[in-house]
């Protein structure tokens, strides 16, 4: 069964399996501890480090290991916040980012700090211009991923680190997407990753933090990793995880140019076969193994469990779910369909025939989905148009009310409106998408007795 969603979890590598069951008998004491049993294990932890900082780029001293990459965001915000709280409390942020760094925000705005988000273009990537109008007087820390967990879009560190370093603002990088593949270049102050993003064992995050940063550790003092990550280490869980970094990073540049026209060939077959859909992200500034398509008229979880009825693991980049009424955070930032939104993330070693067999079967299920939800195939115009249209679609979730719309457009006359009556979020992104992609006029949103109403204005 082809699994398909390594931005979530990549499979244990055969190297991370075997530095594991080795360090399980060899690094199960105490490295703090003088005797025979702590020395060989502060031996293993110590090369760990060394092989894990020199992938990052950075001095053995300045990494520290933590029980998540989760724990690692959270730390270093914290830290770097704390130790620069006589500048400011104010932090800059993209608005794409992790919801680990997005959480870490809302607690620092809850307790008494603010923070402004950047705003992306539509490929998902932050204009550097654009980062550097939110730094302020008062900005304590900047946070930029390097490459987006949903749609693959590779950000501008090093021309934002370069921006925040004349500021004198220093640049959190999380790197949990793209550590695998390679370093972070520029001037980056600090640097978190997870273990399991590369084909590590689950448990494993990186907090690297360069010398010359104001760092204060926030919660109860611990001795371990320089009192940054408290808690007795998972030293054969931390073995595998440098081990198999420094594996996948021999491996990267080979499987780097495979697996990107892997996903070129996704990206051009699904726009040509399937219709009605929208490749979303950097098109060339991207991770080499990750592509995201957005479908009209389709509920996104129905596709996935069809798919995963064919044998394919693939995920949403869409929260857009019968379980919520909130879209993707990423989508609505970048101003893309969030429906029927499917994530592609090919593992190290996915062979073509399986990525042909995607192809072969996706678009028959895209249809399936379509046929269910009542989707137009066309919108043919009415015989006796009418001056204007509303169209109730309150309670009802995405993607009904853009199916709706889509099946009256053609009943009102060109330059009149369509009004949707919603209360789903997603029909706030969703509708504008989908004018764009029909050629349509969004005119705006209105408030209306319950949820909101949008007006469409047909052009065509």
């Amino acid at each position: 069964m082809p699994y398909f969603d390594t931005a979530s979890a990549a499979p244990l590598h055969p190297v991370a399996r075997q530095a594991l069951l080795a360090a399980l008998d060899e690094g199960w004491a105490d490295p703090a501890r003088l005797y025979r049993e702590g020395r060989r294990a502060r031996l293993l932890l110590d090369a760990a480090r060394e092989a894990a900082a020199e992938a990052v780029g950075c001095r053995p001293d300045e990494l520290v290991f933590t029980s998540s990459g989760t724990t690692a965001v959270h730390a270093g915000i914290a830290g770097a916040l704390s130790g620069r709280r006589r500048v400011g409390r104010h932090l800059a942020l993209s608005a794409v980012e992790h919801s680990s760094v997005l959480h870490s925000a809302a607690a620092h705005e809850a307790a008494g700090g603010s923070f402004t988000e950047v705003p992306v273009e539509r490929s998902g990537a932050v204009d550097p211009a654009a980062y550097a109008g939110a730094l302020r007087a008062d900005t304590a820390l900047a946070c930029l991923q390097s490459a987006n967990h949903e749609v693959g879009t590779e950000q501008p560190v090093a021309e934002v680190a370069a921006l925040c370093a004349e500021a004198g603002v220093p640049l959190l990088v999380d790197a949990a997407q793209s550590l695998g593949w390679g370093p972070v270049a520029g001037r980056w102050s600090l640097l978190t990753a997870s273990a399991h993003k590369w084909g590590g064992p689950a448990g494993v995050g990186l907090l690297a933090v360069r010398k010359g940063v104001r760092f204060a550790p926030q919660g109860p003092a611990g001795e371990r990793e320089s009192g940054r990550a408290p808690g007795f280490e998972n030293l054969p869980a931390i073995v595998a995880a440098a081990a198999s970094l420094r594996a996948v990073r021999d491996e990267a540049a080979a499987e780097a140019v495979r697996l990107r026209a892997l996903v070129g060939r996704i990206r051009s077959v699904v726009a040509g076969r399937v219709g009605d859909v929208e490749v979303v992200g950097d098109p060339e500034r991207r991770l080499p193994h990750l592509v995201t398509f957005s479908c009209l008229y389709v509920d996104g979880e129905t596709l996935l469990h069809e798919l995963d009825r064919h044998g394919f693991s693939v995920s949403s980049g869409s929260s857009c779910t019968s379980s919520t009424l909130e879209p993707s955070h990423v989508l609505k930032a970048m101003g893309v369909l969030s429906e029927g939104n499917v994530r592609v993330s090919l593992p190290m070693g996915t062979a073509e025939a399986d990525v042909d067999r995607f192809l072969d079967v996706l678009p028959g299920l895209v249809a399936e989905v379509r046929e269910r939800l009542g989707a137009p195939v066309s919108a043919p115009p009415s015989p006796t148009p009418v001056a204007s249209l509303v169209v109730d679609a309150l309670g009802r979730r995405c993607p009904i009310p853009v199916i709706e719309l889509a099946k009256v457009i053609g009943e009102v006359p060109v330059g009149a409106t369509v009004t949707v009556l919603a209360d789903d979020e997603a029909a706030r992104l969703d509708i504008p998408a989908w004018c764009e992609m029909r050629e349509q006029e969004y005119v705006g949103e209105e408030p209306a007795d319950r949820g909101s109403a949008y007006v469409v204005r047909r052009l065509s």
